[in-house]
């Protein structure tokens, strides 16, 4: 099963945070070297931890009106959803264990 799923408009964006509870979108480019080692690594950290939670990515030279919207000027950066609402924003730098702790108590509350 993959990892995550490629966003390429913003009607699908909005379908998607319409529709699922938790979401996470991580925002990449082909330039980024970061970003080819650490989305693995928070994607499946999202699978293994949160499971109902709705994994994606967005390429930003490919479709640059959906980090236009979200004010991203920068790879990598991740959004996280609860309920279509942003929960949590991590540019660059980041600990993907940190992020994890930093959603699991309202995603727990959340889901059940």
């Amino acid at each position: 099963m993959e990892l995550d799923k490629r966003i390429e408009s913003l009607d699908e964006v909005d379908t998607i945070l319409n529709s699922e509870k938790a979401t996470i979108i991580y925002f990449t480019s082909p330039m980024c070297n970061v970003c080819k080692t650490l989305r693995p690594k928070v994607m499946e950290l999202m699978k293994e931890n949160f499971p109902e939670m709705g994994r994606y990515f967005v390429d930003i030279s490919q479709t640059p009106e959906i980090p236009a919207r979200f004010s991203i000027f920068s790879a990598p950066t991740i959004l996280v959803f609860l309920e279509g609402k942003e929960f949590a924003r991590k540019s660059r730098a980041m600990s993907p264990a940190m992020l994890v702790e930093e959603i699991r108590r309202p995603y727990e509350i959340m889901t059940s």
